[in-house]
């Protein structure tokens, strides 16, 4: 059987568990494309996986490969796998129930990728699917946000939240986002009308009126930001379901996301990354074989943006 290189995990753990070493190359089966991968992202799943965190629900066959947001090149395409051709350039954000993406080859759903946006590199494209996905899922599908409407975003410099940003700024909606000073050039530069120190303010006390809450921190953050809500507004947690209870309460609604592959919001996302209205931004890049420096970096829950792993 051939053989490629890949990071594994055969026991859950710390980052050391993470073993940089030969693997199986994955197969396509019918209705499948294997991908070359060029890079793949780091997202916090990949570490509370690595950890065991979701071992009850997420049942893996050990050993297993993390990561489930990468950019390549079709290699192969098999049976059923439509207009996908060798040598297509895609990206997406594949089924967590499989192998992922820590790998030279991943063998991935026809219907889950997308073409990989053409005025970027693959580094670029793959910080990119997991994380907008997420927030146009939670920002329109479950919010249905719209232009006037007012959304604020937990933690808006981080993965997830600074495509939020940018995404409710193309639906012309009033942003506002709690980040430490330090980030608030950054989100200025994305567009954001207003901008909230977490360390020196409690964001319940300047936040009014809101349409929208995007919850990316949970716990007594997720808490707190009822109040900040209008009648009939919204909370949306892209961490487990929010309180019904507390939501009726408040007067207000609530809805919680677990990004889902789609390849049909991959092709608009793509489209407003060659548009230059939604630019990912990347604290660092390391090789593959250093994933497990990529997750220590993923959980200091401080990072700028986005992580990713050069392939090739």
């Amino acid at each position: 059987m051939p053989t490629m290189k890949a990071i594994r995990i055969h026991e859950y753990g710390g980052p050391e568990i993470l073993r940089y070493e030969d693997a199986p190359r994955p197969q396509s089966a019918p209705g499948d494309v294997l991908v070359r991968v060029h890079a793949a992202a780091v997202n916090p799943v990949d570490w509370k996986i690595r950890a065991g965190y979701v071992r009850d629900w997420l049942k893996y066959k050990l050993p297993m490969i993390p990561g489930w947001d990468f950019s390549g090149v079709v290699e192969e395409a098999g049976p059923d796998a439509g207009a996908w051709k060798k040598g297509d350039e895609v990206y997406a954000r594949p089924d967590l129930a499989r192998d992922g993406a820590y790998a030279e080859y991943i063998a991935v759903r026809a219907s889950e990728i997308a073409a990989k946006p053409k005025s970027i590199d693959h580094v670029q494209a793959a910080a990119i699917p997991l994380a907008a996905l997420t927030a146009w899922q939670a920002l329109f599908d479950a919010a249905g946000l719209s232009a006037a409407q007012k959304v604020l975003i937990h933690a808006a410099a981080g993965g997830v939240g600074h495509f939020a940003v940018q995404l409710a700024k193309w639906k012309r909606a009033f942003v506002a986002g709690t980040a430490s000073a330090r980030n608030h050039d950054f989100l200025k530069s994305l567009g954001a009308d207003q901008l909230i120190d977490y360390t020196s303010v409690r964001f319940e006390d300047v936040a009014r009126e809101f349409d929208v809450v995007l919850d990316t921190m949970a716990g007594e953050t997720r808490d707190r930001s009822w109040s900040v809500l209008k009648k009939g507004g919204i909370l949306v947690t892209i961490l487990g379901q929010p309180s019904e209870e507390d939501a009726k309460a408040h007067g207000v609604r609530a809805a919680g996301v677990f990004v889902q592959p789609s390849q049909t919001e991959l092709d608009q996302i793509a489209a407003l990354v060659d548009s230059g209205t939604l630019k990912p931004y990347i604290q660092a890049v390391f090789p593959l074989a250093e994933a497990a420096k990529a997750h220590e970096l993923s959980q200091t829950n401080h990072v700028l943006g986005k992580i990713v792993l050069k392939v090739i």
